[in-house]
């Protein structure tokens, strides 16, 4: 029998093709699924590749077949199926062995299991690239301790993504749950994305009256420039499908309700925690929330009317391209200042410019921006990415016209909620005396809260009954 360098729990969909990508790489894989069938299925359908596979039907045996010190490395839900995965796996390890869990774990989960003290080693990596990326190459997001990390690391470079300049897309991110945080932050940028996406669509198809086929040009014509990302090639090749049953668009035929695993709202709540504001995200989480709300939007729409709509002539595609643009680069902005705060309040070094080159292939937000931003990180790590020269001079350029699709949605009943918090955040941003003192004078007057006053007198309360005549 073969005697694997790494085994592998859960052959579901994600699972099976991670554990394909091993034994292609060159290194044997036993394998272990709750359901034997699955795992004989796996392994009788695994081809050429069998050869680097070894099947068990059991836990004990999975763990035989590992050269030790073992890494084994957990496909299984998230949540309660973890805790109770290892569990079950613990008392056949040894002290030095690694159990990774590789799911969407909530970061939280993954600080708890980290702490233990007791039972093997516990390494949490996020993974993201869906089930291509898990077979061909994802990009991989590793927390725990370093020394855990390096030891394979050797595997986890080898099946990763590749950047254009050749380097894996899979990096240590810190200690404890600093991986799953990351993914976490990209999951909920990727949302973010979508969202932004969908309203330049929903723009072009009510407000500009364009059929799926020029909606899917213009897609395809924006991902061979500044755009280019995963996530505007598929959209193209959304918005080009028929439906072999209609003969319709494929897009006029889906149901306009979007489903949510959840990490996107994680990462809401935890920026609200962290005190760094992601308005973007917030707003495709809360898009996501009223898509659901299908009777509710149709009883709108039957009390009010329609919005009106269709737009006058003043957006036109080259427009949109622009305010997609800038829309893009304070969503990432956001998402790179999120993971700073997380860094300062958690006690992690997490390398934003390595974060930025390891999204830069094999995940869902993969795009070719980020290799410009990687640089703004690399020169400057602490700066707001919106001051960064580069991406600076892109929102003077840019920002106006995202100030005309938000601004027309508004008057045309076009929803843009992603790309109209952007540019409120933007807005606030450039701001250097914005609104605050009357929040503050409000908390001091109900509550004798304080505030800190301009000619640093010190007086920090008001006279609230000494009023203008």
């Amino acid at each position: 029998m073969t005697t694997a360098s790494i085994g592998l729990i859960g052959l579901g969909t994600m699972g099976s093709a991670l554990a394909l990508n091993i034994a292609e790489k060159g290194f044997p894989i036993a394998v272990w699924n709750r359901t034997t069938a699955v795992t004989h299925q796996f392994y009788a359908e695994a081809g050429s590749l069998a050869a680097n596979i070894v099947p068990t039907d059991s836990l004990q045996a999975l763990v035989e077949a590992i050269m030790p010190p073992r890494a084994i490395i957990l496909m299984v839900p998230a949540g309660k199926a973890v805790d109770d995965q290892i569990a079950a796996l613990a008392p056949l390890l040894s002290a030095d062995d690694l159990i990774i869990d590789a799911g969407n774990a909530n970061f939280h989960d993954t600080n708890r299991r980290a702490a233990a003290q007791s039972g093997p080693r516990f390494l949490g990596m996020g993974v993201s690239g869906g089930e291509d990326g898990a077979r061909h190459g994802p990009s991989i997001m590793g927390g725990g301790d370093r020394a855990d990390w390096d030891r394979i690391a050797p595997v986890l470079t080898a099946i990763a993504a590749k950047a254009e300049d050749g380097a894996p897309c899979a990096t240590w991110m810190g200690e404890a749950g600093a991986g799953h945080f990351v993914k976490a932050v990209h999951n909920g940028i990727e949302y973010a994305d979508m969202q932004m996406i969908a309203e330049v669509y929903g723009v072009m198809r009510d407000g500009m009256g364009l059929p799926a086929g020029d909606i899917a040009a213009t897609f395809d014509h924006w991902n061979g420039g500044v755009l280019q990302s995963y996530l505007v090639e598929i959209s193209a090749r959304v918005a080009a499908a028929v439906d072999p049953l209609t003969s319709q668009p494929m897009l006029d035929v889906i149901l306009d309700s979007a489903g949510q695993k959840g990490t996107g709202r994680w990462t809401a709540i935890e920026a609200q925690h962290l005190a760094a504001p992601v308005p973007v995200i917030e707003a495709a989480v809360m898009g996501r929330n009223v898509s659901a709300r299908l009777d509710e939007r149709r009883a709108g729409e039957a009390r009010f009317g329609p919005a009106p709509r269709r737009l006058s002539g003043e957006i036109t595609v080259e427009t949109l391209e622009q305010a997609m643009i800038a829309g893009k680069i304070l969503c990432y902005a956001q998402g790179f200042a999120m993971i700073s705060a997380a860094s300062a309040s958690f006690g992690w070094a997490l390398p934003l410019p390595e974060i930025a080159r390891v999204w830069r292939a094999g995940c869902i937000i993969r795009s070719s921006m980020l290799n410009d931003m990687a640089v703004a990180l690399s020169q400057d790590a602490g700066r707001n990415l919106i001051l960064a020269p580069e991406f600076s001079a892109r929102l003077e350029a840019t920002v106006p016209h995202l100030r005309q699709v938000v601004a027309a949605g508004a008057l045309h009943g076009l929803a843009c909620p992603a790309l109209g918090a952007g540019l409120a955040w933007f807005d606030m941003m450039r701001t250097a005396r914005g609104t605050a003192n009357m929040i503050q004078g409000q908390r001091d007057f109900f509550g004798a809260h304080g505030f800190d006053r301009l000619d640093g007198a010190d007086v920090h309360h008001g006279s609230w009954g000494n009023t203008q005549g």
